[in-house]
């Protein structure tokens, strides 16, 4: 692609989608909040900046940042859960008339499947979201802050669960007791297959789309959760109505799949 690549958060997905694109020869500039990463990235081959967006202002050389770069993938997440009350959504609107300064016009916007809040069957792309949470209801405005731009080139990535390198939803489901929902479905992806999923996304010029970034084998949790603390050693969930009929909500990559791409890194391993 050899393109110069700007990724906005260079965290647990972040940075190794950077080391991806610069496997690639892609000329990578990244962003973090910590001054302590900054050698980090540089050590990488990363061009490192220090940015930081609240709901009131962004820090740090923002238009510096977005002038080095031709697109941009977005990669903040909420971090709406406990005492934060911040504005994710007013945070992507100082975003976003940043960018609009700037000549960048092609944008991934990493967000989640929970903007499709409790549905109940299978869901795809062209299912209309109904969040249910805070943080989904928030990131679906965002998402539309920038989809209906019709000066950017933006695509959507909904991934769901993100499990890879020392992250694992097992891992906080440990020992719990009489939890209720173990014949729900899994929905979760590997973090090889986000960057795969992205990677293809640019590669292919798979712009202005959604995509879904779900593997698309779907467990019931208590076989699966059971499986996985197993493997790891520590105590399973406990599910106190595994047996009861669910339908649940299936997630499908169906976007990615049709246009003839896979995912290839098993949930399980």
């Amino acid at each position: 692609m050899n393109e110069k690549i700007g990724i906005l958060g260079c965290g647990w997905l972040g940075l190794p989608l950077a080391k991806w694109f610069l496997r690639n020869s892609d000329e990578v500039y990244g962003t973090t909040t910590s001054s302590q990463k900054l050698a980090t990235l540089q050590a990488e081959g990363i061009h490192p900046f220090l940015i930081s967006l609240s709901s009131s202002g962004i820090e740090g050389g923002i238009q510096d940042f977005l002038s080095a770069i031709d697109l941009l993938v977005i990669n903040v997440p909420p971090k709406l859960r406990g005492k934060n009350t911040e504005s994710f959504f007013e945070k992507m609107k100082l975003l976003h008339a940043e960018i609009r300064k700037s000549s960048v016009q092609k944008i991934i916007f990493v967000s989640s499947t929970s903007v499709y809040g409790n549905l109940q069957r299978e869901v795809t792309e062209a299912s209309v979201p109904k969040p249910a949470t805070e943080s989904g209801k928030q990131l679906l405005a965002s998402e539309d802050l920038f989809k209906q731009d019709n000066a950017l080139h933006t695509s959507i990535v909904r991934f769901g669960g993100l499990i890879g390198p020392d992250r694992h939803p097992v891992t906080m489901l440990s020992g719990k007791r009489n939890l209720s929902n173990g014949n729900d479905p899994v929905n979760i992806i590997h973090l090889d297959d986000c960057i795969h999923l992205i990677n293809t996304i640019i590669e292919k010029q798979y712009w202005d789309e959604t995509f879904n970034g779900v593997y698309p084998l779907h467990p019931k949790k208590s076989e699966y959760y059971t499986v996985e603390a197993q493997k790891r050693g520590i105590p399973p969930p406990h599910y106190s109505n595994a047996t009861a009929p669910s339908l649940g909500k299936v997630i499908l990559s169906k976007n990615f799949l049709d246009k003839g791409h896979g995912f290839g890194t098993p949930i399980s391993s």
